[in-house]
């Protein structure tokens, strides 16, 4: 199972990377938890320095962008 989280606030962008994040798991039908961490410290201490941003088991991939689904799609192929 592949561990996702979906870094930031709560913003439009972060809203937009979660809903793009479970599109690409509906799609792929890929075995997955998602999880939404909105504490800064523990943003923080996944080394992102802008947000919103994607940790794909307990490794950050992206930061400070939204990705388009296909983009996370292939991201979580290779996870």
């Amino acid at each position: 199972m592949i561990t996702i989280k979906v870094l930031g606030s709560g913003c439009p962008n972060c809203q937009r990377l979660e809903n793009n994040v479970n599109q690409a798991v509906t799609e792929n039908k890929i075995e997955a938890k998602v999880e939404k961490i909105t504490d800064l410290i523990k943003i923080v201490q996944f080394g992102a320095m802008g947000m919103p941003a994607l940790v794909v088991n307990e490794k950050l991939v992206i930061a400070g962008r939204v990705p388009e689904v296909t983009e996370i799609k292939e991201i979580l192929k290779n996870a």
